[in-house]
C-alpha cells in the first residue's frame, strides 16, 4: 500500500465507504444505484453523430454536479468521470479527440476551474486520445438556468470561437448536464465550420 493511501485512504464520493485499494471513486453499490439512463444513447439530434447522456439529472447526481460546480467539491469530479468512462463501448470507434465545453475566462476565474475539463481529462486518458485545444468561449452569456430553448439559443449566438482549423476528424464534446442541448449544438456547429468532419456529445446527465 502506498503511504499516501495509508494516510488518506480513498472513499466513495457518494457514501463515504472506504475503497478496497483500487482506483475507483465510487463503491459498487453506489455505482449500481445511480439513476442510469437505459439506453444511454438517444437519437442524435441535428448535427451530432452520436449523443449520449449516462444518467437522469436526479438524486444523487444532481446534488453532486451542483456541489462540484458551485461549492468546489472537486472530489466528485473523478466519480462523475467514472460514469462517463462507462460509455466507452457505446462511443463511435473513430473519435480522435475530446473537447470539454469551454468556460468563459471570467466565470472560470470566479469558479477557479472548468468542471467539464475536470471530467474530460480522465475520459481522454481512458480512451487514449487527446484533448482538443484552441476552442474558447468568447462571450459570457447570462446564466442559462431557468431559460427556455429559444432564450438559450439567443444567449449562445457567437459564444464560441476557435483560433485555428480543427485538426480532428471526429470530436467528442463533454459536459456535465444537457438541458435543451443549445450549448452542445452551438459548439458543434463551430467545430464543423472549422474543420471537424463529425461531432458527438457525451454528458453525465440529462435534464430533458
Amino acid at each position: 500500500m502506498l503511504l499516501l493511501d495509508f494516510l488518506a485512504p480513498k472513499s466513495c464520493a457518494f457514501c463515504g465507504v472506504l475503497s478496497t485499494g483500487d482506483e475507483h471513486s465510487l463503491c459498487v453499490n453506489c455505482f449500481d444505484d445511480l439513476p442510469w439512463r437505459v439506453p444511454a444513447a438517444s437519437p442524435a439530434p441535428g448535427i451530432f453523430n452520436c449523443s449520449l447522456s449516462m444518467m437522469d439529472y436526479a438524486f444523487p447526481v444532481d446534488v453532486a454536479i451542483k456541489a462540484l460546480k458551485f461549492k468546489r467539491q472537486l472530489y466528485y469530479a473523478p466519480a462523475l468521470a467514472e460514469v462517463l468512462c462507462a460509455a466507452r463501448q457505446s462511443l463511435p470507434a473513430d473519435i480522435d479527440s475530446i473537447l470539454p465545453v469551454p468556460l468563459h475566462w471570467r466565470r472560470k476565474t470566479v469558479r477557479g476551474f472548468n468542471q467539464a475539463s475536470e471530467l474530460a481529462v480522465p475520459v481522454a486518458r481512458a480512451l487514449g486520445i487527446r484533448i482538443l485545444r484552441g476552442v474558447k468561449r468568447c462571450k459570457a452569456p447570462p446564466s442559462q438556468s431557468g431559460l427556455g430553448a429559444t432564450e438559450r439559443r439567443k444567449n449562445l449566438r457567437r459564444a464560441f470561437s476557435t483560433r485555428e482549423q480543427v485538426a480532428s476528424k471526429h470530436v467528442l464534446i463533454i459536459d456535465d448536464v444537457v438541458t435543451t442541448g443549445a450549448t452542445l449544438t452551438e459548439l458543434g456547429k463551430v467545430l464543423l465550420r472549422n474543420g471537424a468532419d463529425k461531432v458527438s456529445a457525451l454528458t453525465v446527465a440529462s435534464a430533458r
